[in-house]
């Protein structure tokens, strides 16, 4: 039996006198008006590309470490994905930068309407433990291509990538504009004391409703990236052996540790069994008969939650799965059906390697019960029809969504990535990074020329009726 290495670092914590401090640094840091020019911004952003393939054995020895994940799939989800996320800010920085002109209206002329974006200041971003680097540092790519001093919290949950980001940043970035503060909840209740410009948070509605409380008494602007139950609809023209090995793979990915996985899947009954059937084969042949056992098989971040995991099996038909093992912190992936909409595990995030199936009559059930619970950050559909995909997109709302495939929506940047509702409020990846830190200014330019007395007291009958037609 293989097992994984469990991180036993642990995470030191910023002096809680020195959280105000920093936050003063980078303001006096961000007024003096070193991070606006275009050049500071790429040097940046070259140096966190630097950063990322210098260090890239590090990041996944830390990585493995923390949420034992497998090679592979750290770097794909964590090392590729910055690699790409920066390379892509990089090229369009100077476009996006530019200001946007618009047009003007008859009454402004003779004069000229433009857009610019302005970075907003200094940044607070909190980063949850399941993707510990990438969900730390893409915002980062964000808040620095516009322009933004910041400080990143990583999570103490991953303390392996947590001391990691903490060495690495002032080795590789202005340490006078990024600081990194470590600690738990009395670190970041003592940063979301302070005044940023932004807030950007990443985890749990339950904590994400903290964060806007805390941000409310600075009318501080937020992004929460939360999470919530994102459904899959399998209907009866899906191709059943591709629809299975792309839902198993959304779903195990990280051992399930995913906010976007597929939390349950809604299957038309006509196809129930047959799609069961083909999961649990595909759960075979990804990892074998003993998924333990399997390199490419991760854990569960700790025993907290692989406890609360067992407890959402607890009462429930497994298909397969349902073994665990505490001191390797391991779940094996875990089919149940027959579940009733009542049980627990149907009632909150799973978040880890259990996928309930359920059976409906057809897609416009499907629809009716996605439509009966919060929005969800992610809906996936599989279908050969595009006017039932069309259906399901249209009647759903979610913070994104995906056809015939899982996850793979968050890998194009054109599209923003964000949640609607409990789910999440604003949005991120590529252009959306740089725009979620950095406030779009309206600038209207008039000259001195042409300034016609009509337009001035005292308003007389004439003047009336020139207005009127101007107007």
């Amino acid at each position: 039996m293989t097992s994984v290495q469990t991180s036993s670092i642990a995470t030191p914590n910023t002096c809680l006198d020195e959280i105000p401090k920093l936050v003063q640094e980078l303001r006096a840091s961000f007024e003096s008006g070193k991070t606006r020019p275009i050049e500071w911004r790429r040097g940046q952003l070259d140096a966190m590309l630097e950063l990322v393939r210098d260090r890239q054995e590090d990041i996944l020895d830390a990585l493995a470490a923390d949420v034992g994940k497998p090679r592979l799939e750290a770097y794909g989800a964590e090392v590729s994905f910055m690699v790409n996320d920066i390379n892509h800010a990089k090229k369009h920085l100077a476009r996006w930068m530019k200001a946007e002109r618009v047009p003007t209206t008859l009454v402004n002329q003779p004069g000229k309407s433009r857009v610019r974006s302005e970075p907003l200041g200094v940044a607070l971003i909190i980063a949850p433990w399941n993707y510990p680097f990438q969900l730390a540092m893409s915002p980062l790519v964000g808040a620095l291509a516009a322009g933004n001093c910041a400080i990143l919290k990583p999570s103490e949950v991953a303390p392996a990538t947590s001391r990691l980001i903490a060495e690495l940043v002032p080795q590789y970035l202005d340490a006078s504009a990024v600081k990194v503060v470590e600690g738990g909840v009395p670190e970041t209740t003592k940063l979301l004391e302070q005044h940023f410009d932004h807030i950007f948070y990443t985890g749990n509605g339950q904590v994400g409703r903290i964060v806007m409380r805390a941000a409310a008494e600075h009318l501080t602007p937020v992004t929460l990236e939360l999470g919530g139950k994102s459904p899959c609809v399998v209907d009866h023209t899906a191709d059943l052996d591709v629809t299975a090995r792309r839902v198993v793979w959304g779903k195990f990915y990280n051992c399930g540790q995913t906010c976007v996985a597929p939390d349950y899947v809604l299957v038309e009954a006509s196809i129930h069994d047959a799609f069961v059937n083909r999961v649990l084969a595909t759960i075979r042949e990804f990892w074998g008969d003993d998924p333990q056992k399997s390199p490419d098989y991760g854990r569960v971040v700790n025993g907290r939650h692989l406890k609360r995991l067992l407890g959402l099996i607890e009462g429930n038909t497994i298909a397969a799965g349902g073994v665990s093992e505490e001191a390797d912190r391991y779940l094996a992936p875990t089919v149940l059906t027959e579940v009733s909409p009542d049980e627990k595990v149907m009632q909150e995030e799973i978040f880890g390697p259990i996928l309930p199936v359920l059976s409906v009559p057809d897609v416009d059930a499907a629809i009716a019960f996605i439509n009966a619970r919060p929005k969800p950050l992610a809906l996936y559909h599989f279908s050969g029809d595009k006017r039932l995909s069309e259906r399901v997109l249209t009647r759903t709302s979610s913070g994104g969504a995906c056809i015939n495939h899982c996850l793979m929506h968050l890998t194009v940047p054109e599209l923003p990535f964000g949640g609607v509702g409990e789910s999440g409020m604003g949005a991120y990846h590529g252009k959306g990074s740089f725009d979620t830190f950095s406030h779009r200014k309206s600038v209207l330019s008039r000259p001195f020329a042409m300034d016609p007395p009509v337009a001035y007291p005292p308003y007389t009958e004439f003047k009336e009726k020139v207005m009127k037609k101007l107007l």
